[in-house]
């Protein structure tokens, strides 16, 4: 893997994970699912990514609702309430015996189709919801080192093409940015929407820090991501200058700091685009703080 912010040590443990599928746990070799589920034909179904944190799941009610909110858009009928989806998750945390450096992958697709054809009417029976959880610890080495990111020719697009809010599995513009990113020798895509305006990266969010204050999107070209959401709100509550807003790449071009955020790795600083080093190259205050608050908000979140 490259040098991103999903880059981790691996684990032999995995090897012999336990995958639930509809409530059912297989071992990884045995966990499969149908030629003619919704997902594997069509990316038809809704997903989120996890992290577990001393035995808990961080902001799960969160997840969970805008899991929810996506399946409802997608009129996809879970099948089962958010407290049961939520237990299913700590059963297979359970019988995993996993506690910390654990990430889960939840998929939830519209479930078998009769034969291979998008129309909704013709899949039979109730979504499939894999939930994959593995001993995934992200590089150490990330932080010192920071990623780089490279601006690509995929735009995120209107809400009427493809609503960039809902965390679908039909990724393939995210899947292209990325692969543009790699192909020019970078870590990953920055992202811009229809009018020029930074929107965010091809699998993290994205802010920059000018004059002591985060900037990051308007948010309407982007999925309103939780560790992006909980950053932005740790700096209105800890006097930090924070603005959702328009801005250009000549702009971020000049930011003293850059980072980007995701449940994997949290905050994650961004030492290049385009080429161009972001500051000084080593000096990072405003994400040294943020890092540190939202360790500690992690930390509050699973005591309660």
């Amino acid at each position: 893997m490259s040098n991103s912010t999903h880059s981790y040590r691996q684990d032999e443990r995995n090897q012999d994970i336990l995958i639930n599928i509809n409530g059912e746990l297989f071992h990884r070799d045995k966990a499969v699912v149908s030629v003619f589920d919704s997902g594997f034909i069509l990316g038809d179904g809704v997903w989120e990514g996890l992290r577990v944190h001393h035995g808990r799941i961080p902001f799960l009610g969160r997840h969970m609702k805008r899991l929810w909110e996506g399946a409802k858009a997608l009129d996809l009928d879970m099948g089962l309430s958010q407290d049961d989806l939520a237990q299913r998750l700590y059963d297979t945390l359970a019988a995993n015996g996993m506690e910390d450096d654990v990430h889960i992958r939840l998929m939830v697709s519209r479930g078998i189709k009769s034969t291979p054809y998008q129309d909704p009417a013709v899949t039979i029976g109730g979504p499939t919801i894999v939930i994959i959880p593995e001993y995934k610890t992200p590089d150490p080495t990330l932080n010192e080192r920071g990623i780089r990111l490279y601006t690509v020719y995929v735009r995120r697009g209107y809400a009427d093409v493809q609503d960039p809010r809902i965390n679908s599995h039909s990724k393939l513009n995210c899947i292209f940015g990325c692969i543009q990113a790699n192909k020019a020798g970078y870590d990953e895509a920055l992202m811009l929407d229809p009018h020029g305006h930074v929107a965010t990266c091809n699998s993290t969010h994205f802010f920059i820090v000018r004059e002591g204050e985060v900037w990051t999107s308007s948010g309407d070209y982007c999925l309103d991501g939780i560790t992006r959401r909980n950053v932005i709100n740790l700096c209105k509550t800890n006097g930090i200058p924070v603005f959702e807003k328009n801005f250009s790449v000549m702009q971020t071009y000049g930011a003293d700091e850059a980072f980007v955020t995701g449940t994997f790795a949290g905050l994650t600083p961004v030492v290049d685009i385009d080429g161009r080093r972001i500051g000084d190259g080593a000096s990072r205050p405003v994400i040294e703080r943020l890092q540190t608050l939202y360790l500690e908000l992690i930390e509050s979140e699973c005591r309660q």
